[in-house]
């Protein structure tokens, strides 16, 4: 099949657009003409480009031209932007330019939406499935509240016919691309360069942790068997960022961290950092928002994709131990 990319140049996008072409479909990567396209695929007679912009309509419809799937994965993925309407322009008003781009396109048979487990809301204390609805009465980010709305225009349109199948990662880790969307490398960076000498918190923060290559193949999945208008969380283990370091100790052989850094500590730090991000324009690793996502637990379960996608999450002493011998080759970690 001929299948469209959105956000193709970006960490989940690329390793996306790879698995495809190993199935055998021919791929239209959806990019910006200034997007770094270093982690797509080599240019081969099944990899087409297509250069435009989300948030711009006649350019996206130019690229969905003869194909029968489009892949949404595009997104805005910060917990803190100096200019939060960034968010609306391309979390919410990409979803409607490409459901629009369906009512067009006479070719297009179904839409895959990447939303994220953010849309679904906190789950202090349990932990929760597809049935669950974001209570709307907090939110921790503008990036959480923008995923919020585009999820439910994404059901409304469902309710309406349209041929979507909706897919809520956790938080995604493995090789690739170092962006936002791969905090768990950025913070094992900061770990092992000595920039983060203790535990964030108490250990007591519960994410669902995903690995890349699952959330893909969960993907791929969700176009050959995936029902229409329904939710599938390609979710991992539940577990903290503790965790995740003490899992780096055992890994690497070093040292657990010998203290907990109190979230009230990193608040400050993350509003100093907001306050610096201002002055020079670089986004902060940890802002203010990120404190207070820290707050919360995030834990889901995947049943439902895995009974129904044949969704097959590896756990986290699997998934990291690729980690590490990677970024060490990269010359950004030591040990």
């Amino acid at each position: 099949m001929k299948v469209l990319v959105t956000g193709a140049s970006g960490y989940m996008g690329g390793r996306l657009c790879e698995a495809l072409l190993k199935e055998g479909h021919t791929v239209r990567a959806f990019v910006r003409p200034s997007s770094d396209t270093h982690s797509l695929p080599s240019p081969s007679p099944s990899l087409e480009m297509a250069y435009g912009d989300i948030a711009h309509l006649p350019s996206l419809l130019e690229a969905c031209s003869g194909c029968e799937i489009i892949f949404h994965t595009a997104a805005l993925v910060e917990p803190w932007l100096p200019d939060p309407s960034k968010f609306v322009t391309v979390n919410i008003g990409g979803l409607q330019n490409v459901l629009q781009a369906y009512k067009e396109i006479d070719t297009l048979q179904k839409i895959i939406y990447t939303s994220s487990f953010f849309a679904l809301g906190p789950t202090d204390g349990f932990v929760a499935d597809e049935t669950q609805r974001h209570p709307e009465n907090y939110f921790c980010t503008e990036y959480e509240k923008s995923k919020v709305i585009a999820d439910k225009i994404a059901l409304q349109a469902a309710s309406e016919g349209v041929p979507i199948v909706l897919l809520y990662p956790g938080v995604i880790y493995g090789r690739g691309k170092l962006t936002t969307g791969n905090i768990v490398a950025s913070l094992i960076i900061e770990r092992f360069s000595n920039r983060l000498p203790g535990y964030i918190g108490k250990k007591n923060e519960r994410f669902s942790f995903s690995h890349v290559e699952d959330v893909v193949n969960g993907h791929v999945a969700a176009m050959q068997k995936g029902r229409i208008g329904e939710r599938y969380l390609l979710t991992g283990e539940n577990s903290s960022f503790g965790h995740v370091f003490d899992i780096a100790s055992v890994i690497t052989g070093t040292s657990r961290p010998m203290f907990h850094i109190p979230l009230w500590v990193i608040e400050v730090y993350g509003w100093l950092s907001v306050f610096w991000g201002h002055v020079t324009g670089k986004l902060p690793l940890i802002s203010y928002p990120t404190v207070r996502v820290l707050q919360h637990q995030w834990a889901y379960s995947c049943e439902k994709a895995k009974a129904e996608l044949g969704y097959n999450p590896r756990g986290l002493n699997e998934g990291l131990s690729e980690i590490f011998p990677w970024l060490k080759d990269l010359g950004l970690i030591h040990y």
